[in-house]
């Protein structure tokens, strides 16, 4: 090893490590122990992932995929099928090489269970969060705890109990200088962040609309089957749950909400709509909207019109527009005046994947022991302002940030166990209470 790679080396297992000792005591697990004793005697920077489903597998080959000397070590889920089948996904998309050199999860470092979560953060240096939204505050919060580097999906939350959660550790993540990257990957895209750049700068002059959309046919359903309980239900069927997903105008359209308050540098102060379900009535959907259409109100009176919809056969369309007092940003990468006429073009043809970009970037300021990334504030604002759309399209109200972010209605369960009852419960024909405006309570 060259002189200037020891040094690298030394700078990056000092600042793992430091990170880490401003820890202690704070995360009481045995697994701490066996993490220090693993950590000194192999260089490579330790990766465990928590939610090993679709996305986390993804965000665990990506991880594994950046120049850096990173190795996966630890992988937790709820279900233990889901555990085997993604490290099999990892595992298919190695190659033989990477596989003997970054792959390193042996069967006892495969944890399942709701408890999961303690075991994979003790032995690593960097953790990924990809477990379904509801538990990411308890999770972000141990990460935080342990010291961990952190990589966490969106939304950071499904609740305003769990957005404040998630700020508080976002403070102490910021004050212990963790690495915190989350998973709204259109900040790591070249032609959004030239984009915006050139918003910011007033090349449309002060922005006084955005509209915001997420419209597609939906995902994936899991039916029930025989001898589940409901808490494995509806942990097999989380993007129906709000506990688990939110709704989609938390769980997808957040990335639309997150671009519009990123171009006003800001959240917004209050919010109105309407929305329902149309399409997606049958009791496999849980007790969430397949549409909503909300106003947003900035604090300088600009709005933000935002529309999301889950319906089969129906037009799909995910952007965002912006228009300024000078101009238009009809969609990412192009800028126009209020003609029409377009004044400048950002192609994003050549721009790299925007969800490996986020890994190799962080990855990098690992390996370089440097502090660059604290997005867990943005990505908690961002969350916010998507629950605060499905509070005002579930009650029918005008709903203000401030109330909003301060609610204590808590959609968690009281109790995490496979025979504990969610808060959301099945009438006698297996359907769910569904929102009504008007007469829900959200704050």
């Amino acid at each position: 090893m060259s002189t200037k790679n020891k040094k690298t080396s030394f700078d990056r297992r000092r600042f793992v490590r430091t990170s880490a000792a401003v820890t202690g005591g704070l995360l009481l697990v045995p697994e701490l122990l066996s993490a220090k004793a693993f950590n000194s005697v192999d260089d490579a920077i330790k990766v465990g992932v928590i939610g090993c489903g679709g996305r986390g597998t993804g965000a665990a080959v990506q991880a594994l995929s950046t120049s850096q000397n990173v190795k996966l070590v630890a992988m937790g889920d709820a279900f233990s099928d889901r555990v085997e089948n993604s490290y099999k996904q990892i595992e298919k998309a190695m190659t033989a090489k990477q596989k003997t050199d970054r792959l390193d999860v042996p069967k006892e470092r495969r944890f399942v269970g709701f408890d999961a979560y303690q075991k994979v953060i003790g032995l690593c240096d960097v953790v990924i969060l990809a477990s379904p939204p509801g538990f990411r505050p308890d999770h972000f919060t141990a990460a935080v705890a342990a010291g961990k580097q952190i990589f966490m999906e969106k939304p950071v939350a499904t609740d305003a109990v769990g957005v404040r959660k998630v700020l508080e550790a976002a403070a102490i993540a910021k004050q212990k200088k963790l690495n915190v990257v989350v998973g709204l990957q259109r900040h790591y895209e070249n032609v959004y962040q030239q984009w915006v750049e050139k918003l910011h700068e007033g090349v449309i002059g002060d922005i006084t609309m955005s509209s915001v959309y997420w419209n597609n046919e939906g995902v994936w359903v899991k039916k029930r089957e025989e001898k589940q309980t409901e808490m494995e239900y509806q942990m097999r069927n989380w993007y129906y749950f709000n506990w688990l997903c939110g709704d989609h105008i938390v769980e997808q359209h957040i990335h639309n909400l997150d671009v519009g308050n990123w171009v006003k540098k800001g959240h917004p102060v209050k919010a109105s709509g309407m929305g329902g379900r149309q399409v997606r009535t049958g009791k496999e959907y849980g007790e969430i909207f397949d549409h909503h259409f909300v106003e947003y109100e900035y604090a300088d009176g600009s709005m933000m019109y935002s529309q999301c919809r889950h319906q089969p056969g129906t037009p799909s369309k995910v952007t965002e527009a912006f228009v300024g007092t000078k101009g238009r940003a009809p969609k990412p990468g192009i800028i126009q005046d209020h003609a029409g006429k377009t004044i400048m073009r950002i192609s994003g043809k050549d721009d790299p994947d925007p969800y490996q970009v986020e890994h190799d970037v962080l990855f990098a300021a690992i390996a370089k022991g440097e502090y660059k990334f604290a997005d867990a504030e943005n990505g908690a604002h961002a969350t916010m302002t998507a629950i605060m759309g499905r509070m005002a399209t579930y009650s029918g109200q005008v709903v203000e940030w401030d109330k909003a972010l301060n609610s204590n209605i808590s959609l968690f369960p009281d109790k995490l166990d496979w025979n504990a009852m969610p808060k959301s419960l099945p009438d006698k024909d297996g359907f769910y209470p569904i929102a009504m405006p008007g007469k829900t309570e959200v704050i």
